[in-house]
């Protein structure tokens, strides 16, 4: 499990390799994630876009952004969460996701939550020790 908190918003992430969705002879790794956002502030927030940073294991590195997430916008009270779960296939057996959420007071102010960086790694890595 993985953890950021930004501005009393935690957002927690639980990655996992999903083995019957992958095909390492076709170097096709699916992993999904899935992620709790819990407003911990005392202000009304609302979850405007989306920004991921995701590098594979051969260091190639995309970006990803968009509205929301899995097509909500959701607005978290104080105490409130909201949970998603999302995938990302890669074309190697590991990788890294980090990014933002860019999260909207009901005031109108702007800013971003940070989504703590997290592995994927699947059991075909092949790892050597030195």
């Amino acid at each position: 499990m993985y953890k950021a908190q930004t501005r009393g918003i935690s957002v927690t992430v639980m990655p996992r390799f999903v083995e019957e969705e992958s095909s390492p002879a076709e170097s096709r790794y699916f992993f999904a994630y899935t992620v709790e956002i819990v407003n911990n502030g005392s202000e009304q927030v609302q979850l405007r876009s989306r920004h991921w940073r995701i590098v594979d294991g051969r260091g190639e590195t995309q970006e990803v952004r968009g509205a929301g997430v899995v097509g909500k916008q959701p607005v978290l009270e104080p105490g409130e969460s909201f949970s998603y779960t999302s995938g990302c296939p890669l074309t190697t057996p590991d990788g890294l996701m980090a990014g933002s959420y860019t999260m909207a007071t009901h005031g109108g102010e702007s800013f971003e939550a940070e989504i703590p960086a997290f592995s994927l790694d699947s059991p075909h890595v092949r790892r050597s020790v030195h």
